[in-house]
């Protein structure tokens, strides 16, 4: 009998990756802690054909200690972790996981607008603390009839824009890869440059990849443009928006508040000047992390590796789909 191929897998992935590795009798779900010892997971990867990524940062170093690797799949839509030019010089794809938690994504967002624009906390607050009467002092907003700015027009870029046109907001979108034409298709209005639309959001929203060209995005002189009554979310990643220049703008009223799943650094320094506003209401990087979208990840990252291994992994959700070479039909 032919020697099953070992496929890595973080052991906090939900349970249909396993299920999925289980009815194929020619592989093999071997579990690893996404955090334990780099020579552990190493000595694990000798002898891997594929490797299923939660946080685990992977590289050149990984790619010398696993000769046989065929397939990186990550976890999720995010890879900055991830050495792409690494893994396309070994011609490997790194495949993620598409739509499966841009629904959670964009529900977490709309979340922090509308927590954010009600007073969620506060009010909540007022409650327990026995100050009804104190009701009427900050009056909340709607978020109906005000002008949402988009930064991103991906999978979920995508759904929160349709969630807004819904609640009959104004949709703005900047994305310098999606085309005027597709953006308008979407009942959106596409934007050029960023600082043409900063001024005349109610809300923007990342939704962006953190690389060269997006870290620091909003510095201290874009979040400058925003409105003193604008909210800023960022769902994300850490590092797009500046932290520090984000802090002044709130302290100092530039900015009414902002939702933030994800951070420079996580997890935070208790002592980060963020974390002492009341104006920001933060998540642990769970944005994207339902019950149902941890076990639709899950599945994906199975079927993905499995597809690849069989030689037809989908290019939809191939980052670096030069590996692969021509699609059939070209």
């Amino acid at each position: 009998m032919a020697l099953r191929r070992k496929i890595l897998l973080p052991s906090i992935l939900a349970r249909p990756a396993w299920d999925a590795i289980a009815s194929r009798p020619d592989l093999e779900a071997v579990p690893y802690e996404f955090n334990g010892p780099t020579a552990t997971f190493h000595a694990l990867l000798a002898d891997a054909h594929a490797v299923g990524l939660s946080l685990t940062p992977f590289g050149p170093a990984e790619l010398l200690a696993a000769p046989h690797l065929q397939v990186v799949a990550r976890n999720g839509v995010g890879y900055d972790n991830v050495d792409v030019p690494a893994l396309t010089r070994r011609r490997i794809p790194l495949m993620v996981t598409g739509d499966a938690n841009s629904p959670s994504v964009a529900e977490h967002a709309l979340f922090f607008m509308l927590a954010l624009a009600k007073r969620g906390a506060a009010f909540d607050a007022l409650v327990r603390e026995g100050n009804w009467a104190r009701r009427l002092e900050h009056l909340p907003g709607d978020l109906f009839g005000k002008c949402a700015l988009i930064i991103g027009f991906g999978r979920i870029g995508r759904r929160l824009a349709l969630a807004l046109l819904a609640l009959q907001m104004r949709v703005l979108v900047v994305d310098p890869y999606k085309s005027a034409t597709e953006i308008r298709a979407a009942g959106c209005e596409p934007v050029t440059p960023l600082e043409a639309a900063l001024p005349e959001a109610d809300f923007v929203s990342v939704h962006c990849p953190r690389n060269s060209e997006t870290q620091g995005l909003l510095d201290a002189r874009r979040l400058g443009l925003m409105r003193p009554s604008a909210f800023l979310i960022n769902t994300a990643r850490g590092g797009i928006v500046d932290e520090a220049a984000l802090h002044a703008a709130l302290s100092h009223g530039a900015l009414a508040g902002a939702g933030l799943d994800v951070l420079d650094l996580e997890p935070p320094s208790r002592a980060h000047p963020l974390l002492g506003l009341s104006n920001v209401l933060f998540a642990p990087h769970m944005a994207g992390v339902t019950r149902e979208s941890f076990d639709r990840m899950a599945e994906t990252v199975a079927r993905n590796i499995i597809d690849t291994l069989d030689g037809r992994p989908a290019r939809s959700h191939v980052v670096n789909p030069e590996v692969l070479g021509p699609p059939a039909h070209a």
